[in-house]
């Protein structure tokens, strides 16, 4: 379901099954410094599978998905304003709900306000902000890939073809309480229907 903004939703689909439609681009003119919560997706280049293996339905991270794991826990360290809240590194992909507190904090159960004041050159004004959202999801790549390279180079990990992210990264913005749900539900799930997976491959994991 295409929203008034332009952006996608999480839909369900049948009783039990939640599928996210991914949108690459972000929302023109959207402030993503705001307080709030957002579904971020990050794929690896040519949806090579560097993090580990599905196998009985149970992620298994290798020592490269542990160490993607480790930065995402780092986030709330580098970035005060924001937080990691479900997260799963797949694969191939990593799935993460980005919280980004104001000066008192995120309600969840609240999406982030439509409306942004912009001055003369560009830049919002008013409420206190962090750093935006591009800004930690730029982070969150650049150091794996530091780590992703002193591996290959110190433990013999798999070179990646290029660059180890694709360019960009999918975002949903999470409007309410029930998309919250869903997207944690999504994740939840995400290692069982491996399969089902829009990035799912078949090709077997190194």
């Amino acid at each position: 379901m295409e929203l008034e903004n332009g952006k996608r939703e999480l839909r369900s689909v049948g009783r039990d099954r939640v599928t996210p439609i991914r949108r690459c681009l972000r929302l023109p003119g959207y402030d993503y410094s705001q307080a709030g919560a957002y579904f971020v997706t990050l794929c690896a280049h040519h949806r090579e599978c560097l993090f580990g293996e599905v196998l009985d339905g149970r992620m298994r991270m290798n020592a490269a998905g542990e160490m993607v794991a480790r930065w995402l826990s780092e986030v709330e360290y580098k970035f005060p304003n924001a937080k990691i809240d479900a997260h799963i590194v797949m694969p191939n992909h990593v799935h993460a709900i980005v919280v980004l507190r104001g000066a008192v904090g995120a309600d969840l159960r609240v999406r982030p306000p439509e409306e942004t004041v912009t001055n003369a050159d560009g830049d919002t004004t008013g409420a206190h902000k962090g750093a935006p959202l591009p800004r930690i999801v730029q982070w969150i790549k650049t150091m794996a890939t530091n780590g992703y390279m002193h591996g290959v180079e110190s433990q013999g990990w798999p070179p990646f073809p290029g660059r180890l992210w694709q360019r960009s990264y999918y975002d949903h913005i999470i409007r309410d309480e029930n998309d919250l749900r869903r997207a944690r539900e999504y994740i939840e799930m995400n290692p069982a229907r491996w399969a089902e997976d829009e990035e799912y491959t078949g090709v077997p994991c190194v």
